[in-house]
């Protein structure tokens, strides 16, 4: 199966930022789009500790996670050094303005790959009240 489904237009995604496209099941994926607007997908799940990627600062060819602030590859995956990890990546096709993403691997990569209910969450929520204290 090589089916394509259309997700968004690429002005729908901000430039240097995301968009999430939820799934049937399991971890949403995130769409991203960088300063040059070319467009990559990723499972919106960070590999070190499963933070929200879509949530993440995307600089270059990667996204810093807003957990932990682990440089994710957009092109790969993959974990920039020291850090080791790779990010379930997903082939994205942009035909005009239109992005799309394959039905094939919206339904079957990483779907047991979900993080527990509110983990990343409350990860990412602890992690905002550290910065709300220290920059008080």
């Amino acid at each position: 199966m090589n089916d394509w489904i259309n997700i968004c237009r690429v002005d729908d995604i901000p430039r240097l930022g995301a968009r999430r496209v939820r799934r049937p099941s399991g971890v949403d994926v995130a769409v991203f789009r960088t300063d040059d607007d070319r467009v990559f997908a990723l499972l919106d799940r960070c590999p070190h500790k499963g933070g929200p990627l879509s949530q993440g600062i995307v600089f270059g060819e990667h996204v810093a996670c807003p957990l932990h602030n682990w440089a994710i590859s957009l092109v790969d995956g993959e974990a920039r050094a020291p850090d080791i990890g790779c990010a379930v990546r997903f082939a994205v096709r942009v035909e005009g303005d239109v992005v799309s993403l394959r039905v094939d691997e919206i339904a079957t990569l990483a779907i047991d790959d979900a993080v527990p209910d509110g983990d990343a969450a409350d990860a990412l929520a602890a992690a905002r009240r550290v910065i709300a204290i220290a920059s008080a």
